[in-house]
């Protein structure tokens, strides 16, 4: 066996294990899903008795008065949308000015963008509260426990990587393009709507993807924002609902997790090819 044909072998099996490695999260929560409470607690790694149990599970998760489901489902799926065309559509013009303008101030601005990308929402989600709440104050709109608060606030955390990739896409396409809307008469307006935006779809698409699983799943901003027992509540934030003080009903919270994931997860499986393209589109345009 060649050196070659035994690193190719090596890579295989690191593959495989960083695989496994992530997909045993997944495993864990489908196969207690189909568990009693019991039976999790004693073996959370075995498979169960009765796979039905699943089903009789996501029936109680579904009708369950506290957590409302649905409601939940459709909270979180209003966010989702309305911070992603927010996000896509700010983040595209912001990249094209910055990129367009040769100035310093657009190099400037640039990277306060990318440097906020390292910045660890830890840090500033305190002061984001405090400031969110003076702004609530002074102006009279709501910007805590409502779908405006959060949305911008998803527009701040968002548009950094996604001006980041966007900004390295929009570099390479020709200005030639605009030149020649620019001399038939066209408005920057016209030339943005027109000719950059539907160049941008390959791209537009990875951002969609990447930033929409981010704010499905999150969990730390939609409790701070809207809190645990609002009248807006995302299906992460439902889960907490099987959590008590002292009870835990560690069957349903699984239940609700895999629920909760799964759309997001079918999502990632259809759309891979997308995000995988874009990457590579941009990284070589």
């Amino acid at each position: 066996m060649t050196v070659k044909r035994i690193r190719g072998v090596l890579l295989e099996l690191v593959s495989i294990l960083l695989f496994l490695l992530f997909l045993a999260p997944f495993f864990i929560v489908v196969v207690n899903s189909s568990k009693m409470n019991g039976d999790i607690i004693r073996d959370p790694i075995s498979f169960p008795l009765d796979w039905s149990l699943l089903w009789k599970h996501i029936q109680a998760v579904i009708h369950n008065p506290n957590m409302n489901y649905w409601k939940s489902f459709l909270d979180s799926a209003i966010i989702t949308v309305l911070s992603l065309t927010a996000i896509v559509l700010c983040s595209s013009m912001a990249a094209w000015v910055l990129v367009r303008n040769h100035k310093k101030w657009s190099t400037v601005i640039f990277m306060i963008f990318v440097a906020a990308m390292v910045i660890p929402f830890q840090v500033v989600m305190l002061p984001l509260l405090s400031w969110f709440r003076q702004v609530s104050n002074f102006s009279g709109i709501s910007f805590l426990s409502s779908y405006t608060g959060i949305v911008f606030a998803y527009i701040g955390f968002g548009s950094s990587m996604t001006i980041f990739i966007l900004h390295g896409f929009i570099k390479n396409i020709p200005y030639e393009l605009e030149e020649a809307a620019l001399i038939d008469g066209s408005s920057p307006e016209g030339v943005f709507f027109r000719i950059i935006l539907p160049l941008l779809k390959p791209v537009q698409m990875t951002v969609l993807i990447l930033n929409g699983i981010w704010i499905w799943n999150d969990f730390l901003l939609p409790s701070l924002m809207l809190g645990l027992n609002g009248k807006i509540k995302t299906l992460p934030l439902a889960v907490t609902s099987f959590v008590g003080s002292y009870v835990k009903q560690w069957d349903l919270i699984l239940t609700s997790t895999l629920l909760a994931m799964l759309p997001v997860v079918i999502l990632f499986l259809f759309a891979q090819k997308y995000i995988i393209k874009g990457m590579v589109e941009g990284a070589i345009k």
